[in-house]
């Protein structure tokens, strides 16, 4: 019969030995669970905090219709955009004045807290018109619009569309001392301009094949010369070879 109750010293010292590795694993396990936990706490807590943007400044470089935009990450607004490589069309938006993406300095810009309304948002997109919104002017909006027009901010004319013309709830505002190649915009009007963000649009045509769509407050036609010269110079920095 066997006796159970004997056990030699080294049997008893394997089974101390055996039962701490034990102990010792179980300990090195909840270590990685809480410091995995602490990490996908500050990671989601970060995501969470951003609220979809990112303060990312990686250069992205973006080929539209073979030509490349290349701009940093925390410009470029939606997350799943956030790479390089070829694109159908790029969204971004940008602070006013400096033109730059988020950043957390600029939280409550960008998020569009306190009425604080600088916002643009601009598409890189290939050209989808023969003409830009300057040159669609003589042939096509001044058959569209009301005359003579009002006068608005700073120095510009705002035109009421005709009612067939399918732009009844915006206007056409237009700088009256350059006929040549004059700034020309498009802003919403009544309760709709009232509740949106960015009810103004202007494109441009930029590069050799692409157009630049920008939306922004009504606000910055105060400062429209600036606006228009500033997304210019944007456009033509963040333009680059194809590689």
């Amino acid at each position: 019969m066997t006796d159970f109750t004997r056990f030699d010293n080294a049997t008893i010292e394997e089974v101390g030995s055996g039962f701490m590795m034990k102990i010792f694993y179980v300990f090195v396990a909840l270590a990685l669970v809480s410091v995995g936990i602490s990490y996908a706490g500050k990671t989601f807590g970060r995501a969470i905090a951003l609220a979809g943007h990112s303060d990312d400044a990686t250069i992205q470089g973006v080929v539209i219709d073979g030509e490349m935009v290349a701009v940093p990450a925390n410009m470029i607004r939606f997350a799943n955009d956030r790479r390089s490589g070829e694109a159908k069309r790029l969204d971004l938006y940008l602070s006013w004045p400096r033109l730059e993406g988020y950043s957390e300095a600029e939280r409550a810009l960008f998020n569009h807290a306190d009425g604080d309304h600088r916002i643009i948002f601009a598409s890189f997109e290939p050209r989808s018109m023969p003409l830009d919104m300057t040159s669609r002017l003589t042939p096509i909006y001044r058959l569209l619009i009301e005359e003579p027009g009002e006068p608005a901010e700073a120095g510009l004319v705002a035109h009421r569309f005709i009612e067939a013309s399918g732009y009844g709830d915006e206007m056409l505002i237009v700088d009256p001392t350059r006929f040549t190649a004059p700034f020309v915009a498009r802003c919403l009007t009544g309760a709709e301009a009232d509740t949106a963000l960015a009810p103004c649009e202007r494109d441009i045509d930029v590069g050799a094949n692409l157009s630049l769509r920008y939306r922004f407050p009504r606000a910055l036609l105060e400062n429209w010369k600036a606006l228009d010269a500033g997304m210019r110079a944007f456009a033509a920095k963040a333009l680059q070879p194809a590689t």
